[in-house]
């Protein structure tokens, strides 16, 4: 029971298996990182981030958490947006939410899970500032789905509104903020199209986005 032998095999298989393929990965892996791209993301194991973007290690830098959630009291997320964008330049940062997100559904109906109900009290006020858009489809499926899609622009816009992101575009540095959603259904991402690369396209883009969402 408290045995991880098989999980250590499986390291070192797929330690074999990367070396088979390039001797030259791991020494040159460990001399630096430069990936182009923050995710930040669900914690859900079942949203794995480098595998569903066909990505290998060093080319994504990850932060996930419940909900996937950028909350601006939130010392840990705004560390790692910190050092991805003022040490690390990536280029793009990606919100990415899913689809069957159980943080969103405990939020969607008020279910009582213990200290993570203070977490997620913030999609709870994304449910409440979208409930008209939200009451306007006939079924909770569909309202889920739609919450778990502004749960991802809601924290692309808090991203945009950090003073990391804000104070990268003041300076003139290249990034560009992306909302998307991922389906545990078929495996596929959906572009939200909330793109962004500087402060004042923000409104228009939002405005667009939700109007998309809107007309659906």
């Amino acid at each position: 029971m408290h045995d991880l032998r098989f999980l250590l095999e499986k390291n070192r298989a797929w330690s074999e298996e990367i070396r088979r393929q390039d001797p030259s990965f791991f020494p040159n892996l460990s001399k630096q990182q430069s990936p182009q791209y923050l995710w930040i993301g669900c914690a859900d194991s079942r949203v794995p981030a480098n595998q569903i973007v066909g990505m290998l290690p060093g080319e994504l830098f990850v932060h996930r958490n419940v909900a996937n959630l950028v909350v601006h009291s939130d010392l840990n997320c705004l560390s790692v947006m910190q050092f991805a964008v003022d040490l690390l330049k990536v280029k793009h940062i990606i919100v990415c939410g899913h689809y069957g997100c159980s943080g969103v559904r405990a939020s969607f109906y008020r279910e009582r899970l213990g200290l993570s109900d203070n977490w997620l009290r913030h999609v709870q006020d994304v449910r409440q500032k979208y409930d008209q858009l939200l009451e306007q489809l006939p079924e909770d499926d569909l309202k889920l789905a739609r919450l778990c899609e502004l749960n991802v622009i809601e924290q692309a816009v808090n991203v945009c509104q950090t003073t990391i992101v804000r104070e990268a575009w003041e300076r003139g540095q290249e990034l560009a903020v992306h909302g998307w959603v991922y389906s545990l259904q078929d495996g596929l991402i959906k572009d939200l199209r909330l793109t962004t690369s500087q402060p004042g396209e923000l409104p228009k883009v939002l405005q667009a986005a939700l109007g998309r969402l809107s007309a659906r």
